[in-house]
C-alpha cells in the first residue's frame, strides 16, 4: 500500500482476528452495538427521506405555492429540491470517504448523523413561502443541502463499519440489519404521515400539521449520536491501521488503483437507488398524484409492503451468506428488467389486489437488492480505500442517476401523459444493474483483512457456489494465522 501511515487507535487490542465470530461476552455486545448504531442512524436518515416523499404535495403547497391545474409545477419543484440536495451528495463523499479512510469509520459517523438530525429538524421550523416569500424555498434548499453532504458520508460509513465488524460467514445476515433500519426509518415516516393526514386532514396539513413529522427527527437523532459515540472502531480498520495498511492519499490511490471496482458498484447503485427512491420514496406520489388514487390507501398499502419487506429482509441477508451475493442480485436485477413494467401496469388498476400484486412484486425484488448490499458493495474494495471508493462510487452514481429520478419521473409522465414512465426507468436500471453484478467478484464468505481487494478474481462472471466455499477456507487459513 503506498502511503502508509499509522493512525492512533486507543480502542483495546482485539483477541480474536477481524471476521472471527465472537466467543466472548464483550465481543457479542460490541457486535451488537455496532449494528444497533449503525442501522439507527441510517433508519434517521431515510425517516427523513420517506417524510419529505409523504409529504411532497404539502411541502409544495407551503414552500412553491402549488395550487390545483398549475401542471404539476409545484410538485416538480419540491422533488427537484431533493434532487438538488443529491447533487451535494458527492461533495460530501469526496471529503466524509477520505477522512473515513484516514481518523476511522466511527468518529466520521458521528459527525454524519449530528448533520443530518439538525438539518431535518431545522426543516420543520422553517417559514414559509406566504410569511416570508422567496427566502422560504431557499431556507428549504440549504437545510437539504446539508441533508445531501452529511448523507455522503453516511450511508457509506455505516455500511463499511458494519461490514468490518461482523463475522465474515455472517456478514451478509448482520449487514442486512442496516437495510432493516432503513425500511424501519421508511415505515415510521409513513405510520407517522399518514395517521396525521388521517387525522387533520389535507387541510390542517397544509395549515402546520406538515412540521411534526421533521421536528420528531430530534429525538431520533439525537439518540442514533449517543449510541454511536459509544461505539469501538471497526476491528478490521483497527488492524489495519495498527500495521500500517492505510494511505495518506486514498482519493488518489482509488482512482489510481480502484478505478473498475468504482465503475462496477456505480453502475449496481443506479438500479439500486432508483428502484429504492422510485418505490419507496415516489409512490406516495405517484398514486395519488398521477394514479388519482386514495392518498391514504396508497399509503396504507406501501406500509404494509414495506413491513413484508421487513420481515424478509434478515432471512435473505443470511441466504446471500449461503449461496452467494452474485446469484441473489443478478435475479433480482433480471427481474426488474422483465417485470417493471407489468408492474406499473397492475398499480394502475382499479382493483386493490391488482394494485397490492404489482407493488409486491416490486418490493420482492427489493428486498432482494436491499438485504445484500451492505455485504456486497463494501466488499468489492480494499480496507485502506474502502470508506473512500464506497463514498465517490455510491454518491456519484446517486447524484446523476438515481436521486433525479423521481423529479425526471413525474416530469415525464406530465410532457408525455405515459404513466408507465417508472416501469420503463426501473427496467433500464435492471440492465444496467445486471451487466453490473456480472463483472463483482462473489465475496461472500471472504475476509475483508489485508492490502488486497477481497475475493478470487476468477469468480467474476457468472455466480457459482464453489466461490463461497473457497472464500469461506481462505479466510478461516487467514485468521488462523492471527
Amino acid at each position: 500500500m503506498a502511503n502508509p501511515q499509522s493512525v492512533q487507535n486507543n480502542q483495546p487490542e482485539p483477541q480474536e482476528a477481524p471476521g472471527s465470530e465472537p466467543c466472548t461476552t464483550a465481543g457479542k455486545q460490541a457486535l451488537h452495538r455496532s449494528i444497533l448504531g449503525s442501522a439507527l442512524g441510517n433508519a434517521v436518515e431515510w425517516f427523513d427521506y420517506g417524510v419529505y416523499g409523504y409529504l411532497t404535495i404539502y411541502m409544495a403547497t407551503n414552500f412553491f405555492g402549488s395550487v390545483e391545474g398549475d401542471g404539476g409545477l409545484g410538485v416538480t419543484l419540491t422533488l427537484a429540491t431533493l434532487a438538488l440536495s443529491f447533487l451535494v451528495r458527492p461533495l460530501g463523499g469526496l471529503i466524509l470517504g477520505p477522512l473515513g479512510d484516514k481518523v476511522g469509520r466511527q468518529k466520521v459517523m458521528v459527525l454524519t448523523v449530528t448533520l443530518m438530525t439538525l438539518a431535518t429538524g431545522c426543516i420543520g421550523l422553517l417559514p414559509t413561502l406566504d410569511t416570508v416569500g422567496l427566502l422560504a424555498p431557499v431556507l428549504l434548499l440549504i437545510c437539504r443541502l446539508v441533508q445531501g453532504f452529511s448523507a455522503g458520508g453516511e450511508y457509506g460509513g455505516a455500511a463499511v463499519y458494519m461490514a468490518e465488524s461482523a463475522p465474515d460467514r455472517r456478514r451478509g445476515f448482520f449487514g442486512s440489519f442496516l437495510e432493516f433500519g432503513t425500511t424501519v426509518g421508511f415505515i415510521l415516516a409513513a405510520i407517522v404521515c399518514t395517521s396525521l393526514i388521517a387525522v387533520v386532514g389535507d387541510q390542517g396539513m397544509e395549515d402546520g400539521w406538515w412540521r411534526v413529522p421533521f421536528l420528531l427527527t430530534i429525538p431520533l437523532g439525537l439518540t442514533a449520536l449517543w449510541i454511536r459515540t459509544r461505539l469501538i472502531e471497526a476491528p478490521v480498520f483497527s488492524e489495519a491501521a495498527k500495521h500500517a495498511e492505510v494511505t495518506k492519499t486514498p482519493l488518489r490511490h482509488v482512482l489510481k488503483h480502484n478505478w473498475r471496482q468504482l465503475l462496477v458498484l456505480a453502475g449496481f447503485v443506479v438500479l439500486l437507488n432508483v428502484a429504492f427512491y422510485l418505490i419507496l420514496g415516489y409512490m406516495p406520489t405517484y398514486l395519488s398524484g398521477q394514479l388519482g388514487h386514495s392518498t391514504a390507501q396508497g399509503n396504507w398499502m406501501l406500509v404494509a409492503i414495506m413491513a413484508l419487506m421487513l420481515v424478509a429482509i434478515p432471512p435473505v441477508g443470511a441466504l446471500s451468506d449461503r449461496v452467494g451475493r452474485k446469484p441473489l442480485l443478478m435475479a433480482a436485477a433480471a427481474g426488474y428488467a422483465l417485470l417493471s413494467v407489468p408492474s406499473i401496469m397492475l398499480l394502475g388498476s382499479s382493483s386493490l389486489l391488482l394494485q397490492f400484486l404489482g407493488l409486491g412484486v416490486l418490493g420482492l425484488l427489493l428486498v432482494v437488492l436491499v438485504a445484500s448490499v451492505s455485504s456486497t458493495l463494501p466488499a468489492l474494495f480494499p480496507t485502506a480505500v474502502r470508506y473512500t471508493g464506497f463514498a465517490i462510487a455510491y454518491n456519484f452514481s446517486t447524484a446523476f442517476f438515481a436521486g433525479p429520478s423521481q423529479t425526471i419521473a413525474n416530469q415525464l409522465i406530465e410532457t408525455t401523459g405515459n404513466q408507465l414512465v417508472p416501469g420503463w426507468y426501473m427496467a433500464i436500471a435492471g440492465v444496467i444493474g445486471l451487466v453490473s453484478v456480472y463483472c463483482m467478484r462473489e465475496t461472500a464468505q471472504a475476509t475483508l483483512r489485508g492490502e488486497e481487494q477481497p475475493g478470487l478474481p476468477e469468480s467474476v462472471g457468472l455466480p457459482k457456489l464453489r466461490f463461497v466455499e473457497l472464500n469461506r477456507k481462505d479466510a478461516e487459513i487467514r485468521r488462523e494465522s492471527f
